[in-house]
């Protein structure tokens, strides 16, 4: 039988990067506040913020093609590259902050300098890279990144794609030296150990069954022990759901209006991953490749430089694979019991909008092994099969939204949920996703916190400078707030 419920302001669902971000800020802005943190694993991070479970990368579109299409005119549009390094930027402030204030203790602990890198071949697809660098060659925040063509400087740059490499072929890389490498599940458990050293709870080991809206407006949370299967009660005037490919089914319990039409489609990833000292001594980037025929957007391959628990490795990917699962360690039945009436026409719309994705995805279902590393080759020519072992990346569940033309419509973003009073929130998607941690809970904040919001000002103004600017029109305050970041995070060049 469920016990009396215990009472908190803020009960936060999921320990990963948005929980973390966002119980550290309102630790922060109401130290006095009673907040609970809820996780149905026994560890932080254990889903998609784990290191092994994303790429790593401090998404900044300095190297992710995707974010810089082509239009039918040959132009290549940045609007969606300025924007993600905005964002990006906002973060970036975050953490300098964090750092300066005692909230993150240890940057090398999470956060390394790595160039970003995009790569092309092909006289075609050289001809796009230069555009591309043309057009954002102009904005301040991409304003230090070099275009480069030769094979000499390539293989300076990069000795292990040069390597056996048949240099006839046109190739081109646009070289970003102000890249990161980021360990989001060190930083979350840093952000965490902060917030509960000031005074949240955390309860692992504990599952969100259900969820209530009370007559006062509050919010009662079921939650089951999941070691002991007993149950108790939680009551929350706002509830943060940040749990990965579980927010989804966890805001359909809560029956708030503006879930309905959203469903979610799982794809789940795997990576080759090498730790042969030789191999990461002769690659120290992250080299984004040209996106294939009908992947998704965060289908690019890329070989990456990665550090996880103080040791570098190089890793490859990702590619595709598919499970109904929502989370890594989730249920088969996920994705069915997501189903409900105001979202069947939204999936069956994708179904038949989606085919290109669907032989994609069947496409890299098909791959073995050796033929992953065949594509790697495509990368790096002299890469062996001894050097590479396959790992299971985390799950993505991607958004549906419905659409009054096509039923629904699959979308590559991350998508903030908030009810009507703001008390509850979740966040769905998974692209940038961890990246842009900060401005979506800043984001949480406004919309969730509106009589608060203003009073908070002062206080996240220190946090993130730029709050309300956008940098790429200021560019005395980029470059007051990049050199401040740059030293605070130790991330100048050696």
């Amino acid at each position: 039988m469920a016990q009396r419920a215990k009472t908190a302001d803020v009960v936060l669902v999921g320990a990963g990067i948005m929980s973390a971000t966002l119980g550290a800020l309102l630790r922060r802005l109401e130290p006095d506040w009673t907040i609970i943190l809820v996780e149905r694993l026994d560890a932080v991070a254990a889903e998609s913020s784990g290191p092994w479970n994303n790429a790593g990368t401090g998404h900044s579109a300095l190297c992710e093609m995707n974010y810089t299409p082509q239009r039918p005119d040959g132009s290549i549009d940045i609007t969606k590259a300025v924007l993600v390094n905005e964002q990006f930027q906002v973060t970036r402030q975050f953490w300098a902050y964090a750092v300066e204030n005692g909230i993150l203790t240890d940057v090398r602990g999470f956060l390394n300098p790595v160039p970003h890198v995009s790569f092309v071949h092909g006289a075609e697809r050289v001809d796009y890279l230069r555009r591309r660098h043309r057009a954002l060659a102009g904005n301040p925040l991409f304003a230090g990144t070099e275009l480069i063509e030769g094979a000499d400087e390539f293989a300076r740059r990069l000795p292990f794609m040069a390597a056996k490499r048949d240099f006839s072929e046109p190739v081109a890389l646009s070289w970003a030296q102000d890249g990161t490498d980021v360990d989001f599940g060190a930083l979350s458990r840093q952000l965490i150990g902060y917030s509960v050293r000031n005074g949240t709870t955390t309860l692992f080991g504990h599952e969100v069954r259900d969820l209530s809206r009370q007559s006062d407006g509050s919010w009662t949370l079921t939650v089951g022990n999941r070691r002991t299967g007993d149950k108790h009660r939680l009551n929350a005037k706002f509830v943060f759901v940040g749990a990965g490919g579980d927010a989804l089914p966890l805001l359909q319990k809560s029956g708030i209006s503006e879930v309905k039409g959203f469903a979610g489609f799982p794809i789940g990833g795997r990576f080759l991953r090498a730790g042969n000292p030789a191999l990461t001594a002769a690659h120290r980037a992250k080299v984004y490749g040209f996106p294939a025929a009908g992947a998704p957007p965060l289908g690019a391959l890329h070989l990456d430089l990665r550090f996880v628990n103080g040791k570098s490795w190089l890793v490859f990917g990702p590619y595709a694979g598919w499970s109904p699962k929502f989370l890594k360690h989730g249920h088969f039945t996920d994705l069915p019991r997501s189903v409900r009436p105001n979202n069947l026409l939204s999936m069956l719309g994708v179904g038949v909008t989606e085919l290109t994705l669907v032989n994609y995805l069947i496409g890299q279902l098909r791959l073995s092994d050796p033929g992953r590393v065949h594509a790697l080759r495509e990368f790096a020519p002299s890469a062996t099969d001894s050097d590479w072992e396959s790992t299971v990346a985390g799950q993505r569940v991607q958004v549906i939204r419905r659409d009054k033309r096509r039923g629904g419509v699959l979308e590559f973003s991350t998508t903030l949920l908030v009810s009507a009073d703001g008390s509850i929130a979740g966040l769905l998607g998974g692209s940038p996703g961890a990246s842009t941690a900060v401005p979506a809970m800043l984001e949480v904040l406004e919309r969730c916190f509106s009589n608060r919001y203003r009073s908070w000002l002062p206080a996240l103004k220190e946090m993130v400078p730029s709050l309300g600017a956008e940098l790429s029109q200021e560019p005395a305050l980029y470059d007051e707030v990049w050199s401040r970041g740059t030293k605070v995070l130790q991330l100048e060049a050696a």
